[in-house]
């Protein structure tokens, strides 16, 4: 039986001021469309109409204190109260029960924005500039009525339908506040490639969402984010001081317009930075005639592609690894896995992990630990099981030996043909239940040589590498204020 802190203020029981129906009464929820932080996302089918609809439903064991449930509130409100906006994608309803709280919204089933353009395969300056009018015209919307996204990343764009014309949707109001006229916020939130200066520097308004939507314009027309690294805190410092490139390719072959949009809103002071609704006001974006339709450069789309795509199969090896290592290798973790999941629930929360490390002795600090928790959850479930603890605890050591990078290798080479194909990615994927997406992009990611398939001196390099895959993270300040804040420091010293 887990413990309570006698001074902590006590969690609520209920999201929404008033009792609901219950969601199975009304809906019959079927196959799971996606995964977030907190929530997960499963197609829904009115009983009454047969329409179909996504349904994202947010377990309360998540939600860990009082803030939380006013996290889902907000949102909630939030959507509703941009409801009427096109291409913001409508809430029809809400429903809660004892155990989760379930919010019923329009399906949109025409995928991301980068996967859309990839899959088109020809994509030209003047469709950047239609896309990003729309992107800039939903953020002017926001602000028009006092609201703040702060998680704007391509993502959170999703096109409503597969035909040709279908309409971007904004979505995952998760990170969005209200926020009065000159008002200025403190805690860092966001997305590592598209977080502004001055959210890093704990204090902004709502100019930053015009920054996130210039950093998404740059990776429309170069297929790269302007500000990367290996890890977070590589990206921050570019973020904080690093220099826009407009001399490599594709680059030069880009108008003169469009670069001049993308300085000014990617300009670091927030006081000289455009406004959404100078963005729109822009010659680029309002004239048809200066943003060229002669399509953009292959390796554009081709980087698009890789940027876009997740590097899974580092996490994935690392769990077969730890999942093949013998009982005396893995030294008690088996135990330590047990003493940490005090509800033997058979999974182990953030505050479990955090609590358990505390009483073996750990002097991780609380961003480190989310770390571990974020490279373990393979699954993005919000908690971690065994085999996922394992991948994660094992000694580093351990992982990069010879003989179990080998092991890892000849899991995935199911023919032994010395090579790691698409095919030979999925039954692995199959094998622990995860995603199929994006498979030939991993491939791509690994494979130096180009020929299609990893061989084992590719393998043993990507396991060596650094940081991964860590584009698509969102962050809240709670777990990742330490790395901003160190190098801020670091720069301001």
């Amino acid at each position: 039986m887990k413990k309570s802190n006698p001074s902590a203020p006590s969690k609520p029981t209920w999201v929404l001021p008033h009792r609901t129906q219950n969601l199975t009464d009304l809906y019959t929820l079927s196959r799971k469309l996606g995964q977030g932080q907190f929530g997960t996302t499963f197609l829904c089918t009115e009983k009454s109409t047969g329409s179909t609809y996504a349904c994202k439903s947010i377990p309360k064991r998540k939600l860990l204190c009082a803030d939380d449930y006013e996290d889902v509130r907000r949102e909630i409100k939030i959507m509703h109260h941009l409801s009427e906006n096109p291409h913001v994608v409508k809430i029809k309803g809400t429903y809660e029960d004892p155990l989760s709280i379930h919010l019923v919204m329009e399906l949109c089933e025409g995928g991301e924005l980068f996967d859309r353009i990839v899959k088109k395969g020809h994509y030209s300056e003047r469709e950047a500039a239609k896309l990003t009018k729309i992107i800039v015209g939903f953020v002017e919307a926001c602000h028009s009525l006092g609201v703040m996204h702060r998680d704007l990343k391509p993502e959170n764009f999703l096109f409503h339908s597969n035909d040709e014309d279908a309409a971007l949707k904004a979505t995952d109001f998760g990170l969005s506040v209200f926020y009065k006229p000159g008002e200025h916020l403190l805690d860092v939130v966001g997305s590592p490639y598209y977080v502004a200066p001055e959210v890093l520097r704990k204090h902004y308004g709502h100019e930053a969402d015009v920054w996130s939507a210039g950093v998404i314009l740059y990776i429309l027309l170069s297929g790269v984010p302007p500000f990367w690294a290996e890890t977070e805190m590589g990206i921050f410092r570019q973020i904080l001081q690093g220099k826009l490139d407009f001399e490599s390719e594709p680059w030069p072959a880009i108008s003169d317009s469009a670069k001049d949009l993308i300085r000014k809103m990617l300009e670091r002071n927030p006081k000289k930075r455009l406004t959404a609704h100078e963005v729109l006001c822009h010659p680029w974006i309002v004239d048809d005639r200066i943003a060229p339709d002669k399509p953009l450069d292959s390796a554009v789309l081709s980087r698009l592609k890789q940027f876009s795509a997740m590097n899974k199969l580092k996490k994935l090896a690392l769990r077969v690894i730890a999942e093949r290592l013998s009982e005396e290798e893995i030294g008690g973790l088996k135990e330590l896995f047990k003493m940490i999941d005090t509800d033997n629930s058979g999974t182990i929360t953030f505050d479990e992990l955090k609590e358990g490390l505390k009483r073996v002795g750990s002097e991780l600090m609380e961003s480190e630990i989310k770390d571990l928790m974020d490279a373990a959850d393979i699954d993005n479930s919000g908690t971690i099981d065994y085999g996922e603890f394992l991948a994660a605890t094992v000694h580093l050591n351990k992982l990069e030996r010879e003989e179990n990078l080998l092991s890892a290798f000849s899991f995935f080479d199911k023919d032994g043909s010395g090579y790691i194909t698409i095919d030979e990615l999925q039954q692995a994927c199959k094998e622990f239940g995860l995603s199929e997406l994006h498979l030939d992009d991993m491939i791509k990611e690994v494979d130096q040589d180009n020929d299609g398939q990893i061989d084992y001196g590719e393998f043993a390099a990507m396991m060596r590498k650094g940081n991964d895959g860590i584009g698509r993270r969102t962050m809240r300040s709670k777990i990742n204020l330490g790395d901003a804040l160190s190098v801020v420091n670091q720069l301001t010293d």
